[in-house]
């Protein structure tokens, strides 16, 4: 009889969940159709490489070899951007709609263990600031076609964002010993 009045008084002093919470928590499914577009992004990026390459392979002939070069790196710049997409759309997913409950599954991605928005951020500015790089690149090879403003603007930005990828880490990484201080005391 007490343990059944113990476990009465438990279940009323435990707060009530309220619908507006609920609603709330609830919200972050309309998410999922913004991931799936993604996922149909992902699809129209494997179609852009295939027809990209198709067209290298066609004019294998008569291009140079700057012009074979400048088509590998737009044919990895659409292997950088496509990995981008998979980055956003699992980890993304992952850390603010629902677990995928792929645990066991032998293609599970190593870093989708300790995804958090964190994570997600510093690796979606390195995704970017390689995706920069290869464009820069490309601009330095094909320098003599494009104007010095156009360069000195992709070089801007490229240092921006090499910053702001500076930023987040260190931000974060103040945050992680915030954390950890706290946890000790």
């Amino acid at each position: 009889m007490q343990d059944q009045q113990h476990v009465q008084g438990q279940i009323q002093s435990e707060p009530r969940k309220s619908l507006l919470g609920q609603v709330i928590f609830s919200s972050r499914w309309l998410q999922l159709p913004i991931y799936l577009g993604l996922i149909v992004v992902q699809g129209v990026y494997a179609w852009k490489f295939l027809a990209q390459l198709w067209e290298l392979l066609e004019g294998l002939n008569h291009l140079t070899e700057t012009d074979i070069m400048l088509a590998v790196l737009g044919l990895i710049d659409v292997v950088m951007i496509a990995n981008l997409l998979v980055m956003v759309t699992v980890g993304g997913y992952e850390t603010f709609v629902s677990r995928l409950r792929i645990d066991t599954h032998p293609d599970q991605p190593e870093w989708l263990d300790h995804v958090n928005a964190s994570v997600l951020k510093v690796k979606l500015s390195m995704a970017i600031i390689s995706i920069s790089s290869i464009h820069l690149l490309q601009t330095f090879i094909n320098a003599s076609r494009i104007d010095e403003h156009t360069i000195k603007w992709q070089l801007f930005l490229h240092l921006a964002f090499l910053l702001s990828a500076a930023a987040i880490a260190y931000t974060d990484k103040l945050l992680a010993g915030t954390t950890a201080h706290h946890q000790r005391d």
